[in-house]
């Protein structure tokens, strides 16, 4: 018999303005400790030394973090170029270097290279997956690894400053999936220059800012007080980029017992994924048909 999860029955999300020098998963474990849930997750990690949003859900939150993962999202990062580093950023050692600094239009014009679809090859440290095994593992153990190149949505790269012939601040807006580490790697590559991060920001993820965030001082603060919970974004938030529709009272019924049910909805495509509610609350995600919601998702919430 499964040991029931000790914790509170609370859901909807909690944006963290997260810090440099700590992971994505310990500051998922300091939210579940600080509003004591039985259940956190989190859209998307940083890595350690990056800052900004940090999209923590909590209990049946959690079953929409895909569409956070999924949704477009903005960075803020600093390349140093001249320099190339074995992790693709500040933390690692420098492994080439090179006297070639290219001028403001060199870098505007290769910056246009990297924006629509594009293949992009992970950074050797990372966290993929290699027979089993994640590639930062034997990324350490000195391995050299031939990383298969993986699909990149870029819907905007910009440089935004240079603030000298060292440096340079890009904004970029991309999909799932994508490794800043590796915009700056093969953007120096492709300059000539070689480049890597010295510093990352994501501004924003989906629906959230990172200047709407907590810090992990206002986080420890408010730890297991009512004033943490008025922080709590709802659930649905997390489907913001779903269209809605209104069950009827018996579609609702049915609905939250996980089977179809009768839903109101207007401009909506047959075989469109949905989200339905009632009475202003999420009851679940899934696909319409013929009047009916099929769902995927259910939400179980107080």
């Amino acid at each position: 018999m499964a040991r029931k999860r000790k914790g509170r029955d609370i859901s909807g999300w909690l944006v963290v303005d997260k810090p440099a020098g700590i992971t994505s998963t310990s500051v998922v474990n300091k939210v579940r400790w600080a509003f004591d849930a039985k259940k956190a997750g989190h859209a998307g990690t940083l890595d350690p030394e990056a800052t900004g949003v940090l999209a923590v859900a909590l209990g049946e939150a959690t079953k929409t973090v895909p569409y956070i993962t999924d949704a477009l999202k903005a960075y803020r990062f600093i390349v140093r170029l001249g320099q190339a580093t074995n992790t693709d950023d500040a933390e690692g050692e420098v492994i080439a270097e090179s006297p070639l600094r290219p001028s403001d239009d060199a870098i505007k014009d290769a910056l246009n290279r990297f924006v629509g679809d594009i293949e992009q090859v992970p950074p050797q440290f990372s966290a993929v997956k290699v027979d089993g095994e994640r590639a930062y593992k034997r990324a350490r153990d000195g391995e050299e690894m031939a990383l298969a190149a993986r699909p990149l949505y870029v819907d905007e790269l910009v440089m935004t400053d240079r603030p000298d012939e060292n440096h340079v601040e890009l904004e970029m807006v991309c999909g799932k999936g994508g490794y800043v580490r590796s915009i700056a790697r093969d953007l120096g590559k492709d300059l000539g220059c070689h480049g890597h991060v010295l510093r990352l920001r994501r501004i924003w993820s989906g629906p959230f800012d990172a200047e709407d965030g907590l810090s992990l001082e206002d986080i420890d603060r408010m730890a297991k007080t009512p004033e943490l919970d008025t922080h709590l974004r709802p659930l649905e938030e997390g489907l913001a980029d779903l269209p809605e529709v209104k069950a009827t009272p018996e579609g609702a019924a049915r609905l939250r017992n996980g089977n179809p049910g009768m839903v109101i909805a207007s401009d909506v495509e047959y075989g469109a994924e949905v989200w339905a509610s009632h009475e202003g609350r999420a009851i679940a995600v899934g696909v319409f048909k013929a009047g009916e919601l099929h769902p995927s998702r259910v939400f179980v919430t107080g």
